[in-house]
This record gives C-alpha cells, structure tokens and sequence, in this order.
C-alpha cells in the first residue's frame, strides 16, 4: 500500500468542524490555539459557534480549513501516524498550504498569516458581483477551455479547477462566465452551474492577488517539505522552496489541475489517498478519476478510530 495525504480546498468549511478533534486530542486542540494566537482573533469561536455566513468569507474559510485540517493531521500524530507515512502530500488550491504546513515546510502560525493574506487579496483582487465561477459538468479539460475561449469575447474566461474528468470549473468576469453556462449546455455538458463563491479564483484576474502573496512570501521561511508536494500548477512533485513559492504565487491566476495530480500519483503506485480535515469533497473527485483508488475522509475521531482498527 502506496499511501497520500491530501488537503481540501474552500468550499468543505461548516460550523462546528475541527471540535470533536479538538476536545479529543490536546495536540488538535493546540492547533486551533496557535492559529487564534497568530491572527490576534478567536477563530475557533466562529470556526465552532459562529455563523456559516461568516465563516465562508474566503479570509476566514481559508485559514480556518487549514486549522481544521492540521488538527485531523496532529490528532493522527497522536495515533501513531505521521505525515511521513505517506508518499506524498497535496492539497486542492488553499489546501496546499494545509499540505505544506503538514509537512513541516510552513510553519502553522506562518500558514494561517499567509492564507488571512491570500483570502483578503482574493477577495479585494475584484469588485463584488464583477468575477464569478462555473462548474461544468460533463465536458473535460479540453472541451471546457474551448467553452471558455469562445464565451471570453474579449473578457476573462478560464479553466480554473480541473477537478476530475467530468468536471471543470471556468472562472472570469461575471458576464463571460455565464456565457459560458449557456455554451457548455449547448455543447453537450450533463450541467453547467454558476457557483456561490464570492471571487472569481484561479484566473488573470487575480493578478492582484498573486503580487500580494509575492510580497508576503518574501517575509516567510519555507523549509523542503518532509514528504515531497505534488503542486497545484505542474500536478507533479516538488520540494526545492525556492520552487515552492514561486508555483505557490503561480497558483493564484493559475489553473488547479487536481486530476492530473491524482493521476500523477496514481502512475507512481499511490493507491490509497487519506483526506485530511472537512468534507469529503476530494474523496469524490478521486474515485472518479479512479474507481480502484481506496479513500478514506480523515476529519473526526471516529474516522482515526476507524482507520486504527
């Protein structure tokens, strides 16, 4: 058995994620502290008791995804896994900075900075109501970038996400990005559905974003992870930090390619895949990219008892 830890994007946040971890597992717990700590704020507050509305604004999902998911990570610690039985690690857009984390190449407080950063500049990268996303489901990589190009008209229209063989999102202005809806209908796609988020991620415009991030890197250290990164833009493994950073300014404007990953790990034997922290979101994605792929979601006690048994 080749195993990878994997790290979920925005999107997996919901009230109360992380507690039962936390008042399980002190390591967990202390997870939630440090990232309370380094953004001067009760995150943990709104993470367990706050309003969903406010928890899925992109500066706070970001960091409190990440939080719940090096808790899972710790809680394992605790168990007598460690981050370094897998082969490698990734994580969907924000979640590779859970991975890095994970891997020892980000320090927690760092990470949770860094993503408090990344989701004000994404968020102030475009006026509200200007940029949105699609999925489209049922058309691959291909034939959803040919959507897009078409639906642009001299606007931004990209692939934004390619998640797994049926399904990419496009990501834009607010006008070509629903062009692009009615195209993908036209051509054949099963569904295509604009996407409550509240910024058009992983696209040209969010240039701003990515000159952000250049500068707030600067003032970080990032170490060579203790299990190699499969990065987000090449969707294969990396470990140099120098080569860290800069893919990690790459992925704000640039394309998610979570299926070539998957499949990049898949040729280099991987076979088991732990999801670690919210949701089951890239549990899904996995089995259609590889029904012979064994998953296991990894974000509450019962789920490390379960893989202890």
């Amino acid at each position: 058995m080749t195993r990878a830890f994997v790290f979920p994007g925005q999107g997996a946040q919901s009230i109360g994620m992380g507690q039962a971890l936390a008042r399980a597992y002190p390591a967990a717990r202390a997870v939630f502290d440090e990232v309370d700590a380094a953004l001067d704020e009760k995150l943990s507050a709104l993470i367990w008791e706050g309003a969903i509305e406010d928890l899925t604004l992109t500066a706070n999902a970001q960091p409190a995804l990440m939080a719940t998911s090096l808790a899972a990570m710790r809680a394992l610690e605790a168990e007598g896994f460690a981050v370094t039985d897998a082969a490698y690690v990734a994580g969907h857009s924000l979640g590779e900075y859970s991975a890095l984390a994970a891997a020892g190449a980000l320090s927690i407080a760092d990470t949770a900075r860094l993503l408090r950063i990344r989701g004000r500049a994404m968020q102030q990268a475009v006026p509200v109501g200007n940029g949105a996303m699609a999925a489209l489901l049922g058309l691959d990589l291909a034939a959803a970038a040919a959507v897009a190009a078409e639906a642009a008209q001299g606007e931004v229209c990209q692939a934004a996400n390619d998640n797994d063989p049926a399904q990419v999102v496009v990501s834009g202005n607010r006008a070509a990005v629903e062009r692009a809806v009615e195209l993908a209908k036209a051509k054949g796609a099963k569904r295509a559905v604009m996407l409550p988020v509240s910024a058009p991620f992983h696209c040209a415009l969010m240039q701003p974003a990515a000159e952000a991030m250049q500068a707030a890197f600067a003032e970080v250290e990032i170490r060579a992870p203790r299990v190699p990164l499969v990065a987000n833009v090449r969707a294969e493994a990396v470990e140099a930090p120098d080569t860290i950073r800069a893919l990690l300014v790459e992925q704000v404007t640039g394309v998610v390619r979570w299926r070539e990953s998957v499949e990049w790990m898949i040729a280099r034997e991987v076979d088991t895949f732990w999801e670690i922290g919210a949701g089951k979101a890239l549990s899904g994605m996995i089995r259609r990219i590889d029904r012979a792929a064994v998953v296991h979601a990894v974000g509450n006690p019962e789920d490390i008892a379960a893989l202890k048994g």
